[in-house]
């Protein structure tokens, strides 16, 4: 039995740290997991500018509510599940992830939480588990699932090369030439393929 794994963020959706660094006026915070791999450090970094500018999660939730999916995601995502079960791993949060959620049709989604101080401060962040996009695969594939996988970041590249088949989906050229083995793909038609063809369909 087979389960497709996807990332959000630039996968479905867009990166929410790159329309918040638009909306704010702060271009520090377009750094994302496709330019540093260690995911740890990248939230913490972008909580100090957060606080540095006095910002907190009430002026990122209001940009994620003009965040639409990416032109086509929800009818490739309706098309997958039609097949094959599905679930998006991604290192978002609860907090940001639910209005977008809603726009994909409520997929299943696990993902993180922020800690959040009664002024709407962002004071930290929990991880759902280490290695959380790994750490998920191998335990679907422990209950008797072969996973099929695709993101487009750096977070991305262990769960895309520890299942049956993985791909990625329109990442950076740096990731193509660092990762020449893994199918890269520019189209929700090439990837959707990609999965069937993965699959034996």
């Amino acid at each position: 039995m087979y389960i497709t794994c996807l990332d959000l963020e630039g996968v479905l959706v867009p990166e929410i740290w790159i329309a918040f660094a638009e909306a704010s006026g702060i271009p520090e915070l377009t750094r994302t997991t496709r330019d540093e791999p260690d995911y740890d450090k990248l939230m913490h970094w972008r909580l100090g500018i957060l606080r540095e500018h006095g910002l907190g999660l009430k002026e990122i939730q209001e940009t994620i509510a003009g965040i639409d999916p990416l032109p086509g995601a929800r009818k490739f995502l309706d098309e997958l599940r039609a097949f094959t079960q599905v679930i998006i791993i991604s290192d978002t949060f609860t907090q940001f992830a639910a209005p977008l959620m809603k726009k994909l049709g409520w997929p299943t989604l696990f993902c993180n939480t922020l800690e959040v101080a009664p002024d709407g401060e962002i004071t930290g962040f929990r991880m759902r588990t280490e290695n959380s996009k790994l750490s998920t695969v191998r335990a679907l594939q422990s209950i008797g699932f072969e996973t099929i996988a695709a993101g487009d970041s750096y977070n991305d590249l262990a769960m895309i090369q520890a299942g049956r088949s993985g791909f990625l989906f329109r990442t950076t050229e740096q990731i193509k030439r660092d990762y020449p083995q893994i199918p890269a793909y520019e189209t929700y038609g090439e990837l959707m393929q990609g999965i069937r063809g993965a699959m034996g369909l």
